[in-house]
């Protein structure tokens, strides 16, 4: 892990204190915490659709206009992001602790 990452920091439950801070090293990184040892084309095509609503509507974007952005469907997103969106998808991109994430 680069010093770039190790300064990054995290609340307890690891999501990105300054989500400014966020680049593709942070992502794969987070990625590998959650189980993905390399991220493929459509789990990138995910996380970069959430950054972008994020930055657009600072909120997470709900689970179907992921699925709708991605083309695919609810339970497939569950099998990219074992965590699921929510935690899992929304760490990656770097965002804070979404409201309504458990």
């Amino acid at each position: 892990m680069s010093d770039e990452v190790n300064n990054i920091e995290f609340d307890k439950e690891g999501f990105m204190a300054k989500p400014e801070l966020w680049n593709n090293e942070v992502a794969e990184t987070i990625a590998k915490d959650e189980g993905i040892e390399k991220m493929d084309e459509v789990q990138w095509k995910i996380v970069n659709f959430i950054r972008e609503y994020w930055k657009e509507n600072d909120a997470a974007p709900a689970v179907r206009l992921i699925c709708k952005d991605a083309g695919i469907g609810a339970r497939q997103i569950y099998k990219l992001f074992t965590s699921g969106p929510a935690r899992g998808a929304c760490r990656i991109a770097g965002l804070p602790k979404p409201d309504g994430c458990v």
